[in-house]
């Protein structure tokens, strides 16, 4: 191949790539782990989130099924060091470009992948491990995150083990023995025992974290980074944890699945009905009115108009209260004919 076309060739597969990254969803943002994320992190998000999301625990959820997929797919690549490279270089366009597809392989399956996973039952509970602390970020998200869906950049400072000069004590155990203190009489004892380790330190970094918000969150519900939180010498970070707070708004106030607000109309359109529109959360324009007539105070429900429910494709309802708003005067004319209509 000449050299011109060479350079149209992986001109070609980087403008993939980047439309890949623009309108694709990041596997280390499906399994919310770093892009540094070693084998083992992977590996327990993979767990966690696999476990989560099977489709035997959410039976006729379909955007459960959905992102169980996702997260196989993404679990697929980032678990095989090649497909990783090459993801990390190219994306999921690279991928298709080497014949992997961007994901699962020729006979395979994502239950084949769950089962190789853990075998033949939802696995085992892991060992104790020794963790640093968990990290909890209270997140307000707009109603508008919560009605559609939506990806909050965060920025997140941490603690970062570095090496440091000397050495240092580490891995220390009390070892058992026993000491003779006379002819046939012995002591047991225990002695520090500690291994020489290179010496660390921490120091402070910050970096942007992509916090999906998926259509429905409750208040309350976390979105879980794993071992993103504080660093553990000799051991594991703790995990980084959002904990999902809905922001006030100027129109909808939520409660549960449901959205309220309020409407003003006037003492016409009270008596004599009228026709409106509102606009919902998504831009969508719904269209409130009455023939009849309507009491200060009355709430009336709009069915299937509330929040989507969380991993499903159901939703809330909406309550509109309307307030009616009666004229500050009115003239001796006026009263004798509302007297003469009313009478």
């Amino acid at each position: 191949m000449a050299p011109p076309a060479r350079g149209l060739l992986l001109l070609a597969v980087l403008l993939a790539h980047t439309l890949c990254a623009l309108g694709g969803k990041n596997y280390y943002d499906v399994l919310q782990v770093s892009k540094g994320a070693s084998e083992e992190q992977i590996k327990r998000a993979y767990r966690k989130l696999a476990l989560k999301y099977h489709p035997d625990k959410n039976q006729g959820n379909e955007e459960a099924n959905k992102r169980f997929a996702e997260i196989n797919n993404a679990y697929e690549v980032l678990s095989d060091s090649e497909k990783r490279k090459i993801y990390d270089r190219y994306g999921e366009e690279g991928l298709k470009q080497h014949g992997d597809g961007g994901g699962r392989g020729p006979g395979m399956n994502i239950q084949d992948i769950f089962d190789s996973f853990f075998g033949n039952g939802p696995g085992e509970e892991e060992e104790a491990i020794i963790k640093g602390d968990d990290v909890v970020v209270e997140l307000d998200a707009t109603l508008e995150d919560l009605y559609m869906g939506g990806t909050l950049k965060v920025w997140r400072e941490k603690n970062v083990i570095k090496p440091a000069p000397g050495k240092r004590r580490c891995n220390c155990r009390n070892e058992v023995y026993h000491r003779q203190i006379a002819p046939g009489m012995f002591q047991q004892m225990t002695e520090l025992i500690c291994e020489q380790c290179p010496n660390v330190k921490f120091e402070r970094e910050g970096y942007f974290v992509n916090v999906d918000i998926e259509k429905g969150m409750q208040d309350g519900r976390e979105v879980l980074f794993y071992e993103d939180g504080e660093p553990k010498i000799d051991g594991e970070a703790g995990d980084l944890k959002f904990r999902i707070r809905t922001a006030p708004h100027d129109s909808f106030k939520r409660e549960g699945n449901d959205l309220h607000t309020t409407m003003t109309i006037s003492l016409v359109d009270a008596l004599v009905g009228f026709g409106k529109t509102i606009k919902h959360l998504d831009g969508h324009l719904l269209e409130i009115g009455t023939k009849g007539i309507t009491k200060p105070k009355e709430v009336r429900k709009y069915k299937g108009e509330g929040m989507p429910l969380h991993l499903s494709t159901k939703k809330g309802e909406l309550y509109i209260m309307f307030e009616v708003l009666f004229p500050k005067s009115l003239t001796d004319d006026q009263k004798t004919k509302i007297k003469a209509v009313l009478s």
